[in-house]
């Protein structure tokens, strides 16, 4: 059986998240590993039941309570981040504060008084979202809504939308970091592009590139393999 890279990496999870289940079964308290992989399976699940996002994240929220982790994890484990795959299409779900422990107050404080749990993360200012290097249209050619997070290999999405899939090579959403973009049924939109930053490495998504995207004839390879996977607009 042949799985792509994102098939594997959700075997991987789920399996984490059994063994955190089994774990707590037997009375023992979870450690940071085991609580995260439980909560981003529990959105995971809930998305393939078919619930909405909003839906999978309060799940996600009621999965754990403090009685059921070690000492200290609840104030290390204050945001899970995972990509599901909801009716509408792979969305980025951010469960906050997933162990429903509230900040504590009177020992010392940050800005307006609350006080921080030792290894709490500042974060710092926003950086401003960049120009579009590239503003393409695209249909929705499919019956059910699709919608494409910010940074999803723009070329790699679901292969019902239309658009020119050479120009969105290496790209994503021009959105900010966590936020998606909805394209409606039979309907069109014009959305635009910033190069994919960093290393420039793609794993994953649709296993159109699983590898560096400037590598010599990666372009060509996903191009093809895009053509007969049926992508639209290849």
């Amino acid at each position: 059986m042949r799985l792509t890279p994102t098939e594997r990496d959700r075997l991987l999870l789920f399996g984490a998240a059994e063994l955190a289940r089994a774990r707590r079964a037997r009375g023992l308290k979870l450690n940071v590993p085991e609580a995260t992989a439980l909560i981003a399976d529990t959105v995971c699940e809930a998305a393939r039941d078919g619930r909405r996002l909003a839906e999978a994240i309060e799940a996600a929220r009621s999965a754990l309570g403090p009685e059921d982790v070690l000492p200290g994890v609840a104030d290390v484990v204050t945001e899970v981040h995972v990509e599901a795959v909801f009716d509408d299409g792979s969305r980025l779900a951010v469960v906050t504060d997933p162990i429903g422990v509230e900040p504590v107050e009177g020992v010392g404080s940050v800005g307006g008084g609350v006080v921080l749990a030792p290894g709490a993360v500042l974060p710092g200012p926003a950086d401003p979202e960049p120009e579009p290097a590239v503003v393409i249209e695209v249909r929705n050619t499919a019956s059910v809504p699709i919608s494409v997070t910010s940074h999803f290999h723009f070329f790699e999405a679901n292969p019902r939308l239309a658009f020119d899939r050479a120009a969105a090579y290496g790209m994503r959403l021009c959105v900010p970091a966590g936020s998606s973009v909805r394209f409606d049924p039979g309907g069109s939109l014009g959305v635009g592009l910033v190069p994919i930053g960093g290393a420039r490495i793609a794993i994953g998504f649709a296993g159109l590139v699983d590898g560096p995207l400037d590598a010599p004839g990666a372009r060509a390879e996903a191009l093809r393999r895009a053509v007969a996977c049926g992508y639209l607009g290849a």
